[in-house]
């Protein structure tokens, strides 16, 4: 990183985006006295897709956003942008299958009585018959999870939601996902910790646990971001709303300006002597001036993102049931997860005898489901919730529907290839990073989001890190030991 510097050796740095990585970015370089501006293609909410969204006073994620990582530095952080407004969270989460709840992670006893002996016993000899014969070679998702659960268990608990949330076969998706998302999980293991429960240090290893509570800003995630908006803005940072980033200008190894649309069509040029960008890694590559070489330019017409789009729906009982959320592997119903935003944090609702729950839907943006009404998505999400006899359909008094394009970077066939390429590309331009998880097209959850952001902004004081090397060094927050639990492995220096 070699920006040219402003007066006593600051820089002006422009940063695309005001989700997670790019405010976390910004706000490190205003503390550390950098001239910063935030551009943000939304024109109202701060956070991407950690936002809170109000309506008629009730709040609601879009996706429930955990605030737990291994990395105390992030932790900290956190609670220093908000040090009276974390409240405590008990996780619980279950699959909906077949109209009964399984816990999750897995409950031997709990699993056992709603499949059945004859299934379970069925289950067993499947993931044994795929010890013995694993499917060589692993390429995809659904080879992936066979040869570590078996097919049966694939079928039941996985094959169904992950189809949702991707809209393509399970064949389809890389091994990569898997490998990522649920690394480290073992059948046998869940299973035996589940009959025979253990705390603490056992023979002088340390056990693998679960995470089974969190914390949770009382207001929701946007309340992190917002406050993260005005202490940017306190330290003479600028965050701008509603700019659409239309070009990315270079001249030999630098970029050298970006240029942006406002609601009213008016144009401007922002130059700078640094760029952090958490824009769509296909966009930035796409709005590049002058185009990249065609090959890199079709690596980034290849990357494909999955939608989103939650219908919020209000209801006159409390109490409905007392999950966080729950994954929904029903195949007769559209809905993919059901979050209980009652149970996230009581400061959510505020009346305390109705219940929110935010139905999320999966869909790719311009399809069906995304182009449906917002009359007829909340009338969908109704009739779907009454299907599963979850709720009466008159108690369903009032509903919004909220979309979010571009919230999961796919990891369709070859897209390590394509993302490998782009990156290549981008290293040529001197003052250019991309973070976060659209950025760098990479299914970082928030606190790694946050890492890279943290690491691009250092580099441009003199540090060295690879940001692309966050998170594959670093083991899924769903599980870990006790000793990982007070940190997390940075990135060495390049």
């Amino acid at each position: 990183m070699n920006a040219v510097t402003g007066s006593g050796g600051k820089k002006t740095v422009l940063v695309v985006g005001a989700g997670p990585a790019g405010l976390t970015a910004a706000l490190e370089l205003t503390g550390r006295g950098h001239t910063v501006d935030v551009l943000e293609k939304d024109g109202e909410y701060v956070g991407g897709i950690a936002r809170t969204v109000e309506y008629k006073g009730y709040r609601f994620d879009i996706g429930g956003h955990r605030f737990f990582s291994k990395s105390t530095e992030i932790t900290q952080w956190w609670q220093k942008r908000l040090p009276e407004d974390f409240i405590k969270v008990r996780r619980l989460s279950r699959i909906f299958y077949q109209g009964k709840f399984f816990d999750y992670p897995l409950k031997a006893g709990n699993a056992l009585k709603n499949l059945g002996l004859i299934t379970s016993t069925l289950c067993m000899l499947s993931y044994f018959r795929a010890q013995l014969f694993p499917v060589r070679p692993e390429k995809s998702f659904a080879d992936w999870v066979i040869n570590r659960f078996g097919s049966r268990l694939f079928l039941i608990f996985f094959k169904t939601y992950t189809e949702k949330v991707w809209g393509m076969s399970c064949h389809d998706i890389s091994a990569d996902w898997a490998a990522q998302r649920i690394k480290g999980l073992s059948l046998l293991k869940a299973v035996w910790f589940a009959l025979f429960p253990q705390s603490g240090r056992s023979g002088g290893g340390v056990v693998k646990t679960l995470i089974d509570a969190f914390e949770y800003p009382r207001l929701g995630p946007g309340m992190m971001w917002e406050k993260t908006r005005d202490d940017i803005q306190a330290l003479g940072g600028r965050v701008h709303m509603g700019l659409e980033v239309l070009r990315v200008r270079h001249e030999g190894t630098r970029v050298t300006a970006v240029e942006s649309r406002d609601r009213k069509g008016g144009i401007q040029e922002w130059p700078s002597d640094a760029f952090i960008v958490s824009m769509p890694l296909k966009e930035l590559v796409l709005a590049l001036d002058p185009p990249l070489p065609e090959p890199v330019r079709a690596a980034a017409t290849r990357l494909q993102y999955r939608d989103f789009l939650t219908v919020a729906l209000m209801l006159r009982r409390k109490e409905l049931f007392p999950d966080n959320w729950i994954y929904v592997h029903d195949p007769a119903v559209k809905l993919g997860r059901i979050q209980n935003f009652n149970n996230w944090s009581p400061d959510l609702v505020p009346d305390r005898d109705t219940t929110c729950l935010g139905l999320e839907y999966f869909c790719f943006e311009g399809d069906g489901l995304w182009s449906m009404p917002d009359a007829d998505l909340i009338a969908l999400g109704k009739r779907e919730l009454v299907q599963l006899g979850l709720a009466r359909e008159e108690e369903v008094f009032d509903g919004t529907v909220v979309r979010m394009p571009k919230s999961y970077p796919v990891y369709g066939p070859g897209y390590q290839e394509d993302v490998e390429q782009i990156r290549r590309a981008l290293s040529g331009l001197d003052n250019l990073q991309a973070v976060g998880r659209n950025g760098m097209h990479k299914y970082n959850n928030q606190d790694h989001s946050m890492m890279t952001a943290l690491l691009a902004a250092r580099n441009l004081d003199g540090a060295s890190y690879n940001v692309w090397q966050v998170n594959t060094d670093a083991e899924y927050h769903e599980e870990g030991t006790q000793q990982d639990a007070v940190g997390r492995l940075v990135p060495r220096a390049k």
